[in-house]
């Protein structure tokens, strides 16, 4: 006796995501970013244990030292950079001064907007970490290659930008759902 085959439902209907009409691809590709973006958190608080710092705390610390070799950083710039709220950049940047690693100050052109540097202790800590965290980046990057490692760089701002506009689209539908 044959199987009733059920109609196949796609999660995904961008012809860019479909393969031979399949999503399969696509979900395969979901179900590995969402371990490989755990695996990412759980990295990035690891390195955040071996400073003494939150995994979050980390993450602002080394921002702000990347940020700052280009231009002044701002609380907002700060937000920006990391899809944070200004309103919680401002609450850890301020745990962060309280504990010597930062320092902010009023922004010499505009005395509205706070000026985030790393301090020589902060930068310490962050030197102290470069090797483990070498180490780290490495294994967890092992086997890609130049070229696969600039497509991921290229497609990352994009999809992050689409990750924002999306959970947004889901926020809307789950308050619609709600009011049912």
């Amino acid at each position: 006796m044959a199987k009733s085959q059920e109609e196949v439902v796609l999660t995904v209907t961008n012809p860019a995501c479909l393969v031979d009409g399949s999503d399969a691809e696509f979900r395969h590709l979901v179900n590995g970013l969402l371990p490989f973006a755990a695996r990412l958190l759980s990295v990035r608080d690891g390195f955040g244990t071996l400073i003494g710092l939150t995994g979050i705390q980390y993450s602002l610390l080394i921002a702000i030292a990347q940020l700052s070799h280009d231009e002044v950083v701002t609380v907002n710039q700060l937000a920006d950079h990391l899809h944070l709220s200004g309103a919680f950049i401002t609450i850890e940047t301020g745990k962060l001064k309280k504990l010597g690693l930062i320092d902010k100050r009023s922004h010499p052109e505009d005395k509205r907007k706070m000026r985030l540097t790393v301090t020589t202790a902060g930068s310490r800590l962050l030197k102290e970490l470069a090797t483990k965290q070498q180490h780290i980046n490495d294994v967890l990057f092992e086997g890609v290659t130049k070229t696969e490692f600039k497509v991921l760089c290229s497609v990352v701002d994009r999809l992050v930008a689409n990750g924002d506009r999306a959970t947004l689209d889901l926020s809307h539908l789950i308050a619609r759902q709600e009011k049912r």
